[in-house]
């Protein structure tokens, strides 16, 4: 079922509605991931930087 902007209206057919509840927690669990790696990531650039400016200074 589609809403008269053409989005998908999950809520029109009770099985597509259980598919999209079932959907949600799948990718609140992948943001999880995507944090961690962010957080990864900044650590490793800051210690890039300082190793630069120790090499640089010393």
């Amino acid at each position: 079922m589609t809403t008269p902007d053409n989005n998908y209206d999950p809520a029109g057919n009770t099985q597509m509605f259980r598919a999209f509840v079932d959907e949600e927690p799948a990718q609140a669990q992948t943001s999880g991931g995507n944090r961690t790696g962010l957080i990864v990531g900044i650590i490793a650039a800051v210690v890039v930087v300082a190793a630069v400016a120790w090499f640089a200074l010393a």
